[in-house]
């Protein structure tokens, strides 16, 4: 369906992941700044796609962290991660794009892990929940993909990491190399590396790092957060493919 003369837009061009993915891909892909593309405007969406005319849109746009400040500032965090991604759906929809949304492995509910796409959902928190309110207008939308990721910047942006807390950690760049292998998939797909605790796959990093008991944090009402890439990774072989790791390495 799609090629590499295919254009695709990243919004949120000037973000952080925007940023890592800008690096790693430029030919044929876009990333406009807020001043470009506002997700609050659908004038402005339409105006930038009517220019760029792509086949793909890559929502990167919105509001993450600190996640502290969708508890404080919920105005934003719906302004920003639903209604903003909802703007971007009706755009879709109209121009016939497909659109892929990065949201997050937190709409599960953390009890007892492995969580695969098919399983129920309950956000862990107010991030969660704004991920998910997107998620809601992508769904509506049959020429979509929605990538629940767990990922974190490179490198590890903390002096502690919970020790006793299972998740799918991987690192911004290695997310950034994967998502062009995606575009040609539609549904939900879980995205993340191999499941172990924070503190683990700080160390396996090499990074010096000290322990935290998730009890001391905002998870400590949490069990397991990990979730099942079974599926990603049948979809997916990236043996013998540069520059990308194996999934077996994962």
């Amino acid at each position: 369906m799609f090629n590499n003369l295919s254009r695709v837009v990243v919004t949120g061009g000037n973000g952080r992941f925007a940023n890592i993915i800008k690096k790693n891909l430029k030919k044929n892909f876009f990333f406009p700044s807020k001043k470009d593309l506002n997700i609050l405007s659908l004038i402005s969406i339409e105006k930038y796609i009517k220019k760029i005319k792509p086949k793909i849109i890559i929502h990167a746009a919105g509001l993450s962290r600190p996640m502290e400040i969708h508890e404080k500032d919920i105005n934003s965090s719906i302004n920003l991660n639903i209604i903003g991604t909802a703007n971007i759906v009706q755009v879709c929809n109209k121009f016939n794009i497909k659109i892929i949304y990065l949201s997050t492995t937190y709409v599960y509910p953390g009890k007892k892990g492995n969580y695969k796409e098919v399983d129920p959902i309950l956000p862990i928190n107010n991030y969660a929940w704004s991920k998910l309110g997107g998620e809601a207008s992508v769904q509506m939308y049959k020429n979509s993909l929605i990538l629940r990721i767990c990922m974190t910047e490179k490198p590890f942006t903390h002096k502690k990491a919970i020790s006793d807390l299972k998740t799918n950690f991987l690192y911004h760049d290695e997310v950034a190399k994967i998502i062009p292998y995606l575009l040609n998939f539609q549904g939900i797909l879980n995205i993340g590396g191999k499941s172990q605790t924070p503190y683990k796959f700080a160390k396996n990093s090499g990074l010096k790092i000290r322990k935290i008991s998730k009890n001391k944090t905002a998870f400590k009402h949490l069990k397991n957060i990990s979730i099942s890439t079974k599926k990603f990774r049948k979809l997916i072989n990236f043996g013998g493919e540069k520059g990308i790791r194996t999934l077996d390495t994962l």
